[in-house]
């Protein structure tokens, strides 16, 4: 993986990291939702973690 794909990864982790607390600090969030979203942000982290173990 090169800068740019980590970079990328990186960006779309923020992103979802952004969804999320919007989500929880909602009056009704959406659980299925939310579930949905932190295990695609916790993908990226590990993806991300692989990348920088190399």
């Amino acid at each position: 993986m090169d800068k740019v794909e980590a970079d990328t990864l990186a960006s779309k982790h923020a992103a979802l990291h952004a969804i999320i607390d919007e989500e929880e600090h909602r009056s009704h969030p959406n659980d299925d939702l939310l579930h949905q979203l932190k295990k695609e942000k916790l993908r990226l982290k590990d993806e991300l973690a692989g990348h920088y173990e190399h």
